[in-house]
């Protein structure tokens, strides 16, 4: 035995009884020679496609194992295919051998293998065919009793945490397109008053008067479709949004509005919903095609293992579509909270179980959070939280429980809610336009609690904030039937909302309302004092 040589890391080749030296091939139809043991075993096939056959490898025990074919070079051509017997191997030309007496392992085994620096980086290795090209699965031979190699059975399966992951980077690059595209809608006055429709029938919220649409709104839950739909085509089908794709232009026209293939072809529908209206057409179309990069590396971190097929999400494409209409940019804040204006305009793209209806997962995006002095532009930020299971994670930190706490109402609360409330809160009792906004208030620590009696809020308005509450440590309830049970006398979980289930004997946006109202908190403690006061009030 040579000086430094390892007999226990050697492998057999057919049909020698002393050790030959290793040396490289001389072309491309030459077989590989390698060390021998004392038994014969077949050299591992490595060439210009996966491996034809099942390969074995000698443990230090002696006993014969399958092993994972070698990933094949780039270019390189099995010459000596056709002239080998099933079951042996060749190797392209060119291969440096390794030194005599050096092995390396397998990736996720502990047997050794003679092969190059360049296959050791290949981690994962392509999957093995059945046969060898020629010859039929008899031709193994009837002495092996080797079960065929199967495609699935080396074929990788995407870690669920990293989907998860992806997920969750989709949806916040969305958001930020979509930010981007309600930013481009505000810049331009003249252009705005070309995308306003106002909304009747069942599309209509009953709290307004006068109820709006914008093309941005509609553009915007169609980009979110569209973009996430393409990476997770799992989720097609469960999309959903409070908008209808369908917008007249003023020449009386309904389109349907929708991502085409190609930024051209976008342009030209865009063209026609904008009454011809060339330059606005293209730069909305560029803007919906264009890509986000995100510069976050909290988003990495995601290693939740939730599989995509069992979400569902909801999409509020503008909340508080009214005050985005307005326009109002310099609303000065009360208590940390502005009662009005853009900053109230809000994305929210929410993603829950399909079969339990909890929320899962949420996406906050404020376009509209700072405008530059310099610039006039406008600035975001965005939010997100997952939980999931027990495991929370969020890219807020949970704000302290203050001495003082304040609740925000909208100012179209009831006057008996207000009457009941007063009391507990004095000075403190906020005014705030927007459900998404006054529950993003909630989640940031500047109220303690938003309480609302009416069910004038939907699914796409709450499923996002009550995520990240959720992965905060609060929660958002169903108001009735959390005094319901409070007066029962339940302290324990009390009824908070799911988002899968339609209300029955509605019809169109009224299925997907919260009609028990609700009530988001951030602290248990807080919740309590509320539902104890509202529950002892003659309502």
């Amino acid at each position: 035995m040579a000086r430094g040589a390892n007999p226990k890391q050697r492998l057999s080749a057919p049909g020698q009884s002393q050790r030959p030296r290793l040396s490289p091939p001389a072309g491309p139809s030459r077989q590989l020679r390698t060390p021998t043991r004392r038994r014969r075993v077949p050299v591992h096939r490595r060439g210009g496609g996966p491996c034809q056959a099942s390969c074995r490898l000698l443990s230090p025990a002696g006993a014969a194992q399958v092993s994972p074919p070698a990933p094949p070079l780039p270019g390189a051509q099995c010459g000596a295919a056709s002239r080998l017997a099933p079951g042996s191997c060749c190797f392209p030309a060119r291969v440096p051998p390794l030194r005599r007496g050096r092995t390396r392992t397998w990736p996720g085994h502990s047997l050794p293998w003679h092969r190059c620096p360049k296959h050791e980086t290949r981690a994962i290795p392509p999957p093995p065919c059945e046969t060898s090209p020629g010859t039929s699965r008899s031709s193994q031979g009837a002495g092996d009793r080797r079960p065929p190699c199967s495609a699935a059975r080396w074929q990788s399966r995407p870690d669920p945490r990293s989907t998860m992951s992806a997920l969750l980077k989709s949806l916040v690059g969305a958001s930020e397109k979509s930010a981007r595209i309600a930013q481009l809608c505000r810049q331009e006055e003249a252009l705005f008053q070309l995308l306003i429709e106002e909304k009747t029938g069942t599309d209509k919220n009953k709290k307004f008067v006068q109820d709006f649409k914008t093309l941005a709104d509609v553009l915007i839950q169609e980009v979110i479709k569209h973009d996430v739909g393409k990476e997770f085509p799992e989720l097609h089908g469960h999309i959903c949004g409070e908008e209808s794709n369908k917008f007249e232009n003023s020449l009386g026209e309904t389109l349907v509005v929708q991502v085409c293939t190609t930024q051209r072809d976008t342009a030209s529908l865009l063209f026609k919903i904008l009454d011809r209206n060339q330059p606005a057409a293209e730069l909305l179309a560029a803007a919906i095609h264009q890509e986000v990069a995100l510069q976050d590396p909290a988003l990495d971190t995601v290693a939740l293992a939730i599989p995509p097929e069992r979400l569902a999400i909801w999409i509020d494409p503008i909340d508080s579509t009214n005050q985005y209409i307005r326009g109002q940019a310099s609303v000065a804040p009360i208590g940390g909270i502005c009662p009005s204006g853009l900053r109230s305009a809000l994305v929210l793209i929410g993603a829950y179980d399909r079969s339990s209806g909890d929320p899962v997962l949420g996406v906050i995006n404020e376009p509209f959070f700072r405008e530059d002095p310099l610039t006039h532009r406008w600035q975001g930020v965005y939010h997100w939280g997952v939980s999931y299971q027990g495991t929370s994670l969020c890219s807020l930190s949970r704000p302290p429980l203050r001495p003082e706490p304040s609740v925000v109402l909208s100012r179209s609360e009831t006057p008996a809610i207000q009457r009941v409330l007063r009391p507990l809160y004095g000075e403190r009792l906020l005014f705030a336009s927007g459900a998404g906004y006054k529950m993003l208030c909630v989640i940031l620590g500047l109220a303690e609690a938003y309480v609302l009696s009416e069910g004038s809020t939907f699914k796409w308005d709450s499923c996002a904030p009550h995520a990240i509450l959720r992965a905060l440590g609060g929660g958002m309830v169903d108001l009735e039937a959390a005094l319901q049970a409070w007066r029962a006398g339940q302290r324990g979980a009390l009824p908070e909302l799911t988002y899968s289930q339609p209300a029955g004997g509605a019809v169109g946006a009224e299925r997907w309302a919260n009609r028990g109202g609700l009530v988001a908190f951030m602290h248990r403690e807080h919740l309590e004092v509320v539902l104890a006061t509202l529950a002892t009030a003659a309502l």
